[in-house]
């Protein structure tokens, strides 16, 4: 049977595994969903259609389900899904979705979220991903897996961060950041390509300088960009960090992509 402290307030609803734990001041509303192993530690509330994955640990205050900030929501039962062994650190706020976005806030596995990290409503965000402290989405954002936004980065609505890619902490980002990339600064700006994380997770020497070059030769070619992609297309046809750079660029419709040069605080 649940653990549940009884200063928490859990509706009888609400399904809760047998080996959860639910600390003091929770409140659990009637459509929720936790998993087994999960954690709320304490002061944790809990509200509209929510499930959240096996393990899941979250700390006090963090409020997961409330209704969107977004002013066309009318009380749908939209949905908000968290993954499994992610830890949502203080203040975490995660909202669900509307039905303008396609109904569900999804967040992926092993997912850390520092203290009042924010995820709006209709937000797609991959696995294995860190937000730094007060890191903040707004609607319709879709981050790739491997992702790292740095403390009091802002991402606009409709923006698109590729797998594997690095903001740097303040960052304002109003464009599409390419997968591997290095970003920072208030305007953000491409800084190069995340090198570091790449052989942290096991790309070979081979496909970070084919990245490297893609890179070069994408945003400092002297022909136009179409041309340029098809280039580096035929160049690098078999490399799979180049072709998922390139299939995020194809697929790109509501932003412009983040681009290199100096940001606007320097």
């Amino acid at each position: 049977m649940a653990r549940i402290h009884p200063l928490a307030c859990v509706d009888p609803a609400a399904q809760i595994a047998d080996d959860a734990e639910i600390g003091p001041f929770c409140v659990i509303g009637p459509d929720v969903s936790i998993a087994s192993g999960c954690r709320l530690i304490a002061h944790v509330h809990v509200a509209g259609h929510t499930s959240i994955g096996a393990r899941t640990v979250v700390y006090p205050y963090g409020s997961l389900g409330g209704p969107p900030q977004s002013l066309s929501y009318r009380g749908e039962p939209t949905k908000l899904v968290i993954g499994a062994d992610c830890d949502l650190r203080e203040g975490v706020t995660m909202s669900v979705g509307t039905l303008a976005g396609g109904g569900v806030t999804e967040v992926g596995d092993h997912g850390m979220f520092m203290a009042h990290a924010h995820v709006a409503h209709d937000c797609r965000v991959g696995s294995h991903v860190v937000f730094a402290n007060c890191a903040t989405l707004a609607g319709h954002c879709q981050i790739g897996d491997h992702v790292f936004l740095g403390g009091l980065t802002a991402i606009l609505q409709n923006s698109r961060i590729g797998a594997h890619a690095m903001l740097g902490g303040l960052s304002g980002v109003r464009a599409d950041v390419i997968p591997f990339a290095l970003v920072y600064g208030v305007t953000a700006r491409l800084a190069g390509i995340n090198v570091v994380g790449m052989r942290r997770r096991d790309f070979s020497t081979e496909s970070i300088a084919a990245a490297r070059k893609a890179y070069r030769m994408l945003f400092f070619g002297k022909a136009t960009m179409k041309e340029r992609i098809e280039t580096i297309a035929a160049e690098f046809w078999s490399d799979p960090a180049v072709a998922q750079m390139l299939a995020f660029i194809r697929a790109g419709a509501n932003r412009p992509l983040c681009r290199p040069g100096r940001a606007a605080d320097e």
